[in-house]
């Protein structure tokens, strides 16, 4: 049985919000390489290098890369040398995890209070809010500790003009992007948690954040016949920051959830969501520059426009590209997932066009999760 929860957004500012926040500052990974993996986001991703911080402007532990589309920031950060506790933290995030978030940044209009009200409600503290300064101006930040070694830094930037953060220099892009933008903004970010806490994380974030339960999905809807997962949507009150929450459920067979969890060594990240105003042209650019995306077989079309109506995408072009569609009362949307972005079968990216629908393609979920199916059976982990 399903169950969904539906909410407008709230575009006003909210007087009552104890934890106002004014959007996602930043997903920032550690991994390997971070020179190369800015390459591949520049390149295959279609995203600008437009920051970095590395040995040559006195970072001499690590090295940065920011990369930008529309509002959209991925932040890759590398060891070069651990010489201390955060270095060495990275190091072993690396070697225990592979590539993967390591912080999911909010931009909030007062850091300090942010901070104060979420340690206040039971948050783990990982960093008291401190100042950095360059002759750009101030950013103040704080960071808490959410599920598994994730953080969410939380990022007053209003009195910041630079390139990104001080300590960081301008940098000139790896190649020139696309002319037209592959996508424009973040719109969500997917953590998968052990069996049994989902829950208790949506918890934390109702009670730390004043995030309140957008979706809820568990059941048929979210199962096939070999394996199920259930989750929960949590959100600020304008819908500028969503997460979906993931657990495993008891199947026959280890779930998409289970695998992420074997192989990322606990609880973490699975998926970015991205918002474009043109699924097609994103998807041919990607699928031109190597990206390889989830496959769905020709038989989810036959009946498609049957039940989710008129798109403004032909049915024989989704069918093409393997885009999928979902209706809800609101509207619609058009999603496509990518294949895992790193050997580990871990993370990956969902591009998502909205007409409307503020829903996660419900109707889109047994055919998502066989499509998953199917790859985990390729690598021997179905």
């Amino acid at each position: 049985m399903t169950q969904t929860t539906h909410r407008t957004p709230d575009t006003t500012a909210r007087q009552d919000d104890p934890f106002p926040v004014k959007g996602m500052d930043a997903v920032v990974f550690a991994v390997g390489n971070a020179k190369q993996a800015a390459h591949y986001y520049s390149t295959a991703f279609g995203m600008k290098l437009v920051a970095y911080s590395g040995p040559e402007n006195g970072s001499r532990e690590t090295a940065s890369y920011v990369l930008e589309n529309g509002s959209a920031r991925f932040v890759f950060t590398s060891v070069i040398k651990p010489t201390t506790d955060w270095g060495r933290f990275l190091a072993r995030h690396v070697a225990d995890h592979g590539d993967g978030v390591i912080d999911l940044a909010i931009e909030v209009p007062d850091a300090r209070a942010a901070y104060a009200y979420a340690v206040e409600q039971g948050a783990k503290s990982i960093a008291e809010p401190y100042e950095l300064k360059d002759e750009h101006g101030t950013v103040v930040l704080a960071a808490i500790a959410t599920y598994g070694e994730t953080r969410h830094t939380l990022v007053e930037r209003s009195g910041y003009d630079g390139p990104y953060l001080p300590g960081y220099v301008a940098a000139k892009p790896i190649v020139e992007p696309p002319a037209q933008r592959t996508f424009q903004a973040i719109d969500h970010c997917v953590g998968n948690v052990e069996l049994g806490k989902m829950d208790e994380w949506v918890a934390f974030y109702n009670k730390v954040m004043g995030f309140t339960n957008m979706k809820e999905f568990v059941g048929d809807d979210i199962a096939t016949e070999y394996s199920a997962l259930m989750s929960k949507v949590v959100a600020d009150g304008t819908l500028k920051v969503k997460f979906p929450l993931n657990e495993p459920a008891i199947a026959k067979k280890k779930s998409q959830i289970d695998e992420y969890l074997e192989f990322y060594g606990g609880p973490g990240c699975q998926h970015i969501a991205l918002n474009t105003n043109d699924i097609v042209a994103t998807v041919r650019t990607m699928c031109a520059a190597g990206v390889e995306f989830l496959d769905t077989p020709d038989s989810y079309y036959d009946t498609l426009g049957e039940w989710v109506g008129e798109t403004r995408v032909p049915i024989d072009t989704l069918r093409e590209l393997k885009i999928l569609a979902d209706r809800d009362e609101d509207g619609y949307l058009l999603q496509i997932f990518t294949k895992p972005v790193q050997d580990r079968p871990t993370v990956f990216f969902e591009i998502i066009e909205r007409h409307g629908s503020m829903g996660f393609g419900k109707g889109n979920f047994k055919a998502l999760f066989e499509a998953i199916e199917r790859e985990q059976a390729k690598r021997g982990n179905l």
